[in-house]
C-alpha cells in the first residue's frame, strides 16, 4: 500500500471509520449525480510565467446529464467566511439552485460562472432560447492553491472549465491531486479532492447521503484523524511553520432523502462539525462554506411553475441519524483526500514542496490510539 497509490482510500488502510457506506463511497451514490474534472499538472512555468500551473476544476451535476434542466432544493451554510461560493444568497432567499456546481481555484470563479453560464446555454438551447430568456446563476466555490499553483497566471480557461463539465460521469471519483483540488493543501499535507457517502434507513426506506470535499485547510498541530492527535506526531515537512492557517474547504452535501431548504440548511450547517472531526477550528484566513442539496421533490423552473405545488420533507425528529451520516462522510471524506495525494511541488520554480501523508506512519499512530479496525 504505497503512499503514491491513489487509489488506496481510508477505509483500505483499516480506519475504524462509522457507518455503512455506498458502493463506490462517494457522492455520486445519491442516484444521479454526475461528476467530471479537469486536472492540469504541470512541473515548468507557461512562457512568460514564474511558477508552474497546477490547478484545475471539478464539476457536479446534481441532475447529472438531463435534456430538460430541473432546480434541486439546497441549502447553505459559512463557518468562516473568508471564501465564495457563487449563488448563496438566491439559495437562502429561494431555497434552490439550478445547474452545475463548480469548485475551482479562487481567482478561477469569474472563468468557471461564465463558461458554466454558456454551458447551461448551449446544453439546453431548447429551453433558453431567445424567446425564453432565463436568469441563469451556477454555483462556483473556490479555495486558494497559491502556494503550488501560479494562481496570478490564471491558468484555468473556459475550455478546461466545459471539459469539466462535458466529462460529468457516474461512478468512482478521482480524489487527492485532481480537478479543483489539484493544488491544494490540507493539514500542512497535501490535500485536494475527497469523497464519502453513507447508507441509512428513514421511515423504513433506503436512503444515501454523500460528501464531496476540497479540503485545502488546517495547519498541522490540529491534525486529529477518528480522534488521534495525528498531527502532534508527524511534525517533519510542515509548510506553514506557525504562521496560521491559510487555506479554505468547500463541503458539498448531497442526498436523495426529501427536504425542505430550511432542513437543507441545518444539514450544511452538520458539515462543520465534519470537518471540525479533523481538528480544524476555522481559522480567520479560511473560508469554510458548505452547501447541502437533494435529487428528491422534482420542481419545474422558474417560469414553468404553477400558482401551488407542493413538497415531501422528513419529519425533523428523525433527523439525528441523518446529521450522523453527513458528518461522517465529511470527516471520512477529508481523510480520504488526504490518504489520495500525492507529493507535489519542490522544482526550481516553486515557493514550497508539499508532502503527502505517510500511510504507514499515519496507520502506526492510530493503531497505537486504538483508531483501527479489530
Amino acid at each position: 500500500m504505497s503512499k503514491k497509490d491513489p487509489a488506496i482510500r481510508a477505509r483500505d488502510l483499516g480506519l475504524d471509520l462509522a457507518g455503512e457506506s455506498g458502493p463506490f463511497n462517494a457522492i455520486t451514490d445519491v442516484a444521479g449525480i454526475a461528476v467530471g474534472m479537469t486536472t492540469l499538472i504541470e512541473d515548468t512555468p507557461r512562457p512568460g510565467r514564474a511558477r508552474p500551473a497546477r490547478t484545475g476544476v471539478t464539476a457536479i451535476l446534481p441532475r447529472g446529464l438531463e435534456e430538460t434542466p430541473t432546480p434541486v432544493w439546497a441549502g447553505v451554510h459559512r463557518f468562516n467566511g473568508n471564501g465564495e461560493m457563487t449563488g448563496t444568497h438566491w439559495i437562502e432567499d429561494g431555497g434552490y439552485f439550478l445547474g452545475p456546481v463548480l469548485l475551482t481555484n479562487t481567482h478561477a470563479v469569474g472563468v468557471a460562472h461564465q463558461a458554466a453560464t454558456r454551458w447551461m446555454l448551449q446544453r439546453h438551447a431548447r429551453t433558453f432560447d431567445d424567446n425564453h430568456p432565463i436568469w441563469l446563476m451556477p454555483v462556483v466555490a473556490e479555495t486558494y492553491d497559491g502556494l503550488l499553483n501560479d494562481i496570478n497566471g490564471l491558468p484555468v480557461s473556459e475550455t478546461d472549465v466545459l471539459a469539466a463539465l462535458d466529462a460529468a460521469r457516474p461512478g468512482p471519483v478521482a480524489e487527492g491531486n485532481t480537478g479543483g483540488g489539484t493544488g491544494m493543501v490540507c493539514y500542512e499535507f497535501k490535500g485536494g479532492t475527497g469523497t464519502a457517502s453513507r447508507r441509512l434507513e428513514i421511515g423504513g426506506q433506503a436512503h444515501t447521503i454523500g460528501v464531496l470535499v476540497q479540503a485545502n485547510h488546517g495547519i498541522r498541530d490540529w491534525l486529529s484523524i477518528l480522534g488521534a492527535p495525528v498531527g502532534r506526531h508527524l511534525r517533519e515537512n510542515r509548510v506553514l511553520q506557525d504562521t496560521g492557517e491559510r487555506g479554505s474547504i468547500v463541503v458539498v452535501i448531497a442526498t436523495d432523502i426529501p427536504m425542505a431548504p430550511h432542513q437543507l440548511a441545518r444539514l450544511a450547517r452538520r458539515g462543520s462539525i465534519g470537518i471540525g472531526r479533523g481538528g480544524t477550528c476555522g481559522g480567520n484566513s479560511s473560508g469554510d462554506i458548505f452547501l447541502a442539496f437533494t435529487t428528491a421533490n422534482e420542481r419545474p423552473l422558474p417560469h414553468q411553475t404553477p400558482p401551488r405545488f407542493t413538497i415531501e420533507m422528513v419529519n425533523d425528529d428523525l433527523f439525528d441519524p441523518i446529521y450522523e451520516a453527513a458528518i461522517q462522510a465529511t470527516e471520512e471524506a477529508v481523510i480520504n483526500a488526504m490518504v489520495a495525494a500525492r507529493d507535489m511541488g519542490g522544482t526550481p520554480y516553486d515557493r514550497a514542496r508539499v508532502t503527502a501523508i505517510d500511510h504507514a506512519a499515519m496507520v502506526d499512530i492510530l493503531g497505537r490510539y486504538g483508531r483501527l479496525r479489530a
